[in-house]
């Protein structure tokens, strides 16, 4: 995949995950869910590999941040589920296993990680069992619908190959 393709497909991810934020959310225990996110992070992780998946999920984040969709929270989740994914699907070579990698790396990990990202950044002194929840009904629902879609396209010629 040359760069002009590869990066018209990022923006391609970019406006669906950012628009998708409007129209399909709900809420999550103290976050809002957003499946579509995640749905992009596995898309994007299968389709062209964990960096971009990364950028991808990093540039969704500040553009819902900045249209006042989203908070804080969505760059540890999203950026650390992407990167996840990516590197389990680049071993595995199953897309089910950027399912698991999108759920553990927002699910959990990000959850986690968000415990004292919330504290220092936004000034909240919530535990991790407040984050958790939210954060699987999230990623879950969201991988859900990647692996949907990325089990019905028939990816070949539009996997980045090395």
């Amino acid at each position: 995949m040359n760069k002009t393709r590869l990066l018209t497909t990022m923006a391609a991810f970019i406006a669906i995950g950012t628009l998708g934020a409007q129209l399909l959310w709900f809420p999550a225990g103290v976050a809002k869910a957003y499946p579509v996110q995640h749905a992009v992070n596995v898309m994007a992780a299968v389709t062209l590999g964990p960096l971009p998946a990364v950028t991808i999920a990093f540039m969704i984040g500040l553009l819902r941040l900045l249209l006042g969709l989203g908070t804080l929270l969505a760059f540890p989740g999203g950026m650390i589920g992407a990167f996840l994914a990516g590197i389990l699907y680049k071993w595995v070579q199953n897309r089910m296993a950027a399912v698991a990698g999108e759920v553990l790396g927002t699910g959990v990990i990000g959850a986690l990680f968000a415990v004292p990202y919330a504290n220092i950044l936004m000034g909240s002194s919530s535990g991790a069992l407040v984050f958790l929840p939210s954060f699987l009904v999230s990623s879950i629902s969201g991988a859900m619908i990647g692996w949907i879609i990325v089990s019905r396209v028939k990816l070949e010629k539009y996997i980045l190959q090395p």
